[in-house]
């Protein structure tokens, strides 16, 4: 998939910055013109880019560039259109480490959105809890997270930066929530490589160190996206407790279930979220 690019194999940053340009050229050929906001949606949350005015879809597979992705619950698409006036941008499902991909390319996608006029970036993910006494399923905007992944994306100067989350952007997802009745939890997210579940050992471990919610993608994509100089913001939708915690056996069908059960008051957030965003 690079033949073609002109740079240099000995300098690993050019050849990944000229395949998200790529990227970007060809969702721009596609249709997504000029996107002020971007949503990577997760498991069982897709269906919000559903409900886009004027909406255009563009399967990954039809993209130079970028993996398709191979989990359940991911369409693995992008669609473009239009929320309350704001052109966004909507990615159907990601690509994760534990499928076999670098850094590099988990990230391609959100590294490539500025390119195409996007100013900000929300990420969406389902998640285990962490918290005793949150009901499940529910929503938690992502306040900070730990990356326990063992590997960072691509950066340039500004992704050195500690902070990640956008200020405003959260200001403007807990807004939304209490504009809409929804409790919207606040906490840390804490991101696995993966793939298996987490051990109980190792949820006693991630709660000592404060995370409230626990997944296997978005701490990459963040970081890559603040280092691209994107505002960004982040909410994990609770689908079960950890699995070190659980009394049961946890089945990735289980998530994507519970992501459909609570995607009213997600769709509901977001549609409330984005207008203050896109002004942002």
């Amino acid at each position: 998939m690079n033949d073609g690019l002109a740079v240099d194999p000995g300098r690993p940053e050019a050849l990944a910055a000229a395949l998200a340009a790529e990227l970007a050229g060809a969702l721009e050929d596609a249709g997504a013109a000029q996107p002020r906001l971007a949503l990577v949606l997760g498991s069982g949350l897709g269906a919000f880019a559903d409900g886009l005015e004027g909406a255009v879809a563009v399967p990954f597979e039809a993209l130079p560039s970028m993996p398709s992705s191979t989990v359940p619950g991911h369409a693995g698409r992008f669609v473009a259109g239009v929320v309350s006036g704001v052109q966004v941008l909507c990615q159907q499902g990601r690509v994760h480490l534990y499928e076999g991909h670098c850094a590099e390319v988990v990230t391609r996608a959100v590294r490539a959105l500025p390119a195409l006029g996007v100013r900000s970036v929300l990420l969406t993910n389902a998640a285990g809890g962490l918290a005793p006494g949150w009901p499940v399923p529910c929503l938690m905007r992502i306040r900070d997270h730990l990356n326990m992944q063992g590997v960072v994306p691509p950066i340039d100067g500004r992704g050195r930066q500690a902070r990640v989350y956008d200020e405003a952007v959260g200001r403007a997802l807990s807004a939304a929530g209490e504009a809409q009745g929804i409790d919207l939890r606040e906490g840390v997210y804490a991101g696995l490589a993966g793939p298996t579940y987490e051990t109980a050992a190792e949820i006693r471990m991630l709660d000592r160190v404060g995370a409230q919610a626990v997944g296997m993608s978005t701490v990459l994509e963040a970081k890559a996206a603040a280092g691209a100089g994107l505002r960004v913001g982040a909410v994990s939708c609770i689908t079960n407790p950890a699995a070190g915690i659980a009394v049961a056996p946890l089945h990735h069908e289980e998530v994507v279930e519970a992501g459909r059960q609570i995607a009213g008051d997600f769709a509901r957030l977001l549609g409330a979220a984005i207008p203050a965003i896109g002004a942002l």
